[in-house]
């Protein structure tokens, strides 16, 4: 870890918001931890944007990769689905975590209408790059 001092820092859930973010059909609530750690991280609450009539939109994420060095998400609400490279399908619930090893492939298929999780990562500003198709070896799966 670097010389600089973590800063203190504090996210009240009163009044909290919510912005688009990476994806248009999410919403994000940013906690606060990137000025406190001179962007070494970066904590979000991630759900899924309402529209005025309650309604959700499919989507999907597309197959991408994050160019980070740490990236974690624990689920906070409901579920969601992705497919990883390696690793094929996978479910996750309330009350599950993973650890999303650096660059790896992947693509969130599905979610509930409510699924909340916490994700963090590190850097607090990477890039996304969409993937063209699945690794061959994990395909193969």
């Amino acid at each position: 870890m670097s010389d600089e001092k973590q800063r203190f820092s504090v996210s009240r859930a009163e009044g909290a918001v919510y912005k688009t973010g990476l994806r248009s059909f999410m919403e994000y609530r940013d906690l606060g931890i990137e000025h406190a750690t001179h962007g070494k991280f970066r904590a979000h609450v991630v759900r899924i944007k309402d529209h005025a009539d309650g309604a959700h939109d499919m989507h999907t994420t597309g197959l991408h990769q994050h160019q980070c060095d740490f990236q974690m998400f624990y689920v906070l609400k409901g579920w969601i689905r992705f497919v990883y490279e390696g690793q094929g399908e996978q479910i996750f619930r309330a009350g599950d975590c993973v650890l999303q090893p650096p660059n790896i492939v992947h693509n969130e298929l599905e979610c509930s209408d409510d699924v909340e999780v916490l994700e963090i990562y590190s850097p607090a500003v990477h890039e996304t790059l969409a993937v063209d198709k699945m690794p061959e070896a994990a395909a193969a799966r």
